[in-house]
């Protein structure tokens, strides 16, 4: 099979190069400038556009004419596949082929990708020119048409030559289908039209290179959750009705947010310019949303738009004045899971927490529901979208048409979400996340996402200096096509969406660096997940369990300083008199410097060794002497006493702080004086002594101690300076309570 494949190539690759581009490759998801494009641009027309989606099986008199031929390498659903593209670009598959060879390099021409780099290009370049009508997802031939691409992507090879020969010899001499039987999508060539059987299904690889080619349908970002969370219960194989239903519920979820962006003009509501409803609750009486404000609650309605969150309250039969809480413009706002209930009760997990600068108090927005917090959960991830989505312009200074994609794309991350959500009654995860913008905020290395969206986003233009070749970034653009973004320039665009190229985020047999960036981070979160299973295994309960633990993780620690404290007592005179002569010497010398690297080398040590000698041992497990079980009552006993002794420590040192401010502003004039001198000469010998000395005579003191020479008057000086600090007054303290003015 290679080495036909090989041998085509050739003798196709030696023919003269009669249509060869001059811009370079062709990138699927929209960079289809240059030949393709003039040639699609020539050879249609909007009634082709108009007939696209059309109903009505009707039959063109140059349609019936144009038969495509399939290609003997592919595989069957690989050639009907490629046909069908064929009669969208109403270009002949051989044609397309030649453009294949012409536009791409030859890294992309190799036997062993070859098939399936020739239908990605088909596919994508077909689905440029389809997607151009805004109706193509009530469509169900669409639907089974981007199915069958996902099908060719994993069988594009043909398995045995005799038997594409066959088929191929069979299509030349088979009749072309009447004008009851004809359809765009479906192939009427041959047997090579091949319908979506019901025992196949697709894999997670073959959907996120062809879904993302429509960004509607998956955003190459989420592409991977997007097909995990439509497979739960599918063994992970994506099934035709599931697709099906997918897209169904994505067309009905557009035209509402389309229906309510039309009535944009007579809502209550003072919105922006540019500022689009996407989400709507608390309409409905048996689902109400609160608003808590202190100790206050009021049922109303939420409306979350491309800039803020508004909450209308609901008076005497009418909404009031909505309050707006602001999205965009950095305020440092918060937004998270909080409980709440009445009278300020933290009771219920079903309120999401706005704050921010221009807020006097956080506001808690309720969602009661009877069963979990699914209601709440799915709020606050489209919040978090469009606040996240905004933070992200702030950062990469974003401007003009690269905020409005930005924008654009979190738009329709939240359209997948909510058609997914309602189809499949599945939420997201933190690390599955179908937004794109929550996804890299929770992901490990996330900022590499966003880093790398903001570069391929400063590539972008609004027009160029020929109408013919004006592009736009294609998740802006089919927001424009479904009249969900209308702005000054759709004028300009409205009737001629032909000359249009969306700039997609899927090239021909490449890798987009936003997937690499998202698999590099889903690795750290396998990373990340095996370390915190070993952390919830070791977890212990109570607090002398917790002690015993923590006491003999740090034993080396106690172990070296009772070590040291037992050489201060002096019972052993030769080992401490032999220990402070040696570190006496190392602090003059200025050996005490390298201490810390020494240590830190040691353990480097101890580490290589363990890695590479005792390679093949696993770690020993920690032994600890469980304590006397005690019960609950003992437990708070305990955490009560321990409570009271870091009060107490506390205390002691806001008294040190307070007599010390008492020094500081001579409240003993006595005092002040001697404390005045004994500081100026102090810095007197700091000045004239080196600092060593000093730490060689504060060791020495320290150490020396608890000789039987200096016990006595040791003893001596320390109740002499007990007696001086007692004496010290306390600075004086006054305690102002605030009145707490909360809203009843």
């Amino acid at each position: 099979m290679a080495e036909g494949e090989g041998k085509m190539a050739t003798e196709e690759s030696s023919s003269p190069d009669a249509t060869k581009a001059d811009g370079g490759k062709l990138v699927g998801g929209g960079g289809g400038g240059g030949v393709l494009a003039n040639l699609i641009r020539n050879q249609q027309n909007k009634n082709f556009f108009e007939s696209l989606f059309s109903k009505k099986k009707r039959v063109d008199d140059e349609s019936v004419l144009f038969i495509p031929k399939p290609i003997s390498f592919l595989s069957p659903i690989a050639n009907s596949v490629v046909t069908r593209c064929s009669k969208i670009l109403q270009i002949q598959t051989e044609e397309l082929q030649q453009l294949f060879k012409t536009t791409l390099p030859d890294n992309f021409k190799q036997p062993s990708n070859y098939a399936r780099n020739l239908l990605e290009f088909c596919s994508y370049q077909a689905l440029n020119v389809v997607t151009a009508n805004p109706e193509y997802l009530g469509d169900k031939d669409f639907r089974r048409f981007t199915y069958d691409m996902m099908l060719a992507w994993e069988n594009p090879s043909a398995e045995i030559d005799s038997l594409i020969t066959e088929a191929a010899d069979k299509s030349s001499n088979k009749e072309v289908e009447g004008e009851d039987g004809w359809s765009l999508f479906s192939s009427s060539t041959t047997s090579m039209s091949v319908q979506v059987d019901e025992k196949q299904t697709v894999g997670s690889e073959a959907f996120a290179r062809i879904a993302p080619a429509c960004v509607v349908i998956a955003d190459v970002i989420t592409a991977h959750n997007l097909f995990d969370a439509m497979t739960s219960a599918s063994e992970h194989r994506l099934h035709f009705l599931i697709y099906d239903k997918y897209l169904r519920m994505l067309e009905k979820v557009i035209k509402v947010v389309k229906n309510a962006t039309g009535l944009q003009t007579t809502s209550s509501l003072q919105l922006l310019k540019d500022e689009i409803i996407l989400e709507v609750d608390g309409t409905v009486p048996t689902q109400p949303v609160l608003q808590h404000i202190g100790m206050s609650a009021w049922p109303g309605r939420l409306t979350l738009t491309t800039h803020a969150l508004y909450f209308e309250s609901l008076g005497v039969g009418l909404y009031e004045k909505a309050t707006r809480y602001d999205l965009k413009t950095e305020l440092k706002q918060i937004i998270r899971p909080e409980l709440t209930g009445p009278l300020g009760a933290r009771v219920f997990d079903k309120a999401v927490m706005y704050k921010s600068t221009s807020t006097l108090e956080p506001v808690y927005m309720e969602f009661p529901e009877f069963k979990g917090n699914s209601r709440r959960d799915y709020w606050l991830d489209i919040c978090l979208e469009i606040l996240y989505a905004h933070k992200f312009i702030r950062k990469y200074n974003l401007e003009g048409i690269q905020q409005s994609e930005a924008i654009a794309r979190a738009i329709l991350g939240i359209f997948r979400f909510r058609a997914v959500r309602e189809a499949f009654r599945v939420s997201s995860s933190k690390y599955k996340s179908l937004l794109c913008f929550n996804l890299a905020e929770s992901l490990p290395e996330g900022d590499k996402i966003l880093e790398t969206l903001s570069r391929r986003l400063e590539l972008l233009s609004s027009t160029t200096n020929e109408k013919a070749c004006m592009k736009l970034p294609a998740s802006l653009l089919s927001l424009r096509r479904f009249k969900i973004i209308v702005s000054n320039e759709q004028q300009q665009y409205e009737g001629d969406d032909q000359c249009i190229e969306p700039i997609g985020d899927v090239c021909v047999g490449e890798v987009n660096p936003l997937e690499m960036a998202v698999r590099q981070g889903k690795e750290n979160i396998g990373r990340e997940e095996a370390a915190q299973a070993t952390v919830d295994q070791v977890k212990v309960e109570g607090i002398d369990m917790n002690l015993a633990v923590m006491k003999e993780l740090l034993y080396p620690l106690i172990e070296s300083f009772n070590r040291v404290q037992q050489l201060a007592t002096w019972r052993d005179p030769w080992k401490s008199t032999v220990f402070a002569v040696l570190v006496s010497y190392g602090i003059v010398r200025g050996w005490i410097r390298y201490a810390l690297p020494l240590l830190f080398v040691f353990v480097a040590v101890v580490m290589l060794v363990r890695k590479y000698v005792h390679k093949e041992k696993q770690i020993e497990a920690l032994k600890i002497t469980v304590p006397p079980n005690k019960n609950a009552v003992e437990q708070l006993l305990i955490l009560q006493e321990s409570i009271a002794q870091v009060e107490t420590h506390i205390q002691t040192a806001n008294v040190i702080l307070l007599k010390l401010r008492a020094l500081i502003f001579a409240a003993l004039p006595q005092a002040t004086d001697k404390i005045c001198a004994v500081l100026a000469l102090m810095a007197v010998i700091l000045v004239l002594v080196p600092f060593k000395y000093f730490v060689v005579m504060g060791f020495i003191e320290a150490f020396t101690r608890e000789t039987s020479m200096r016990q006595d008057s040791m003893d001596k000086w320390q109740r002499r300076m007990k007696e001086w600090w007692f004496r010290i007054p306390a600075a004086p303290v006054e305690l102002i309570r605030l009145d707490d003015k909360k809203r009843k």
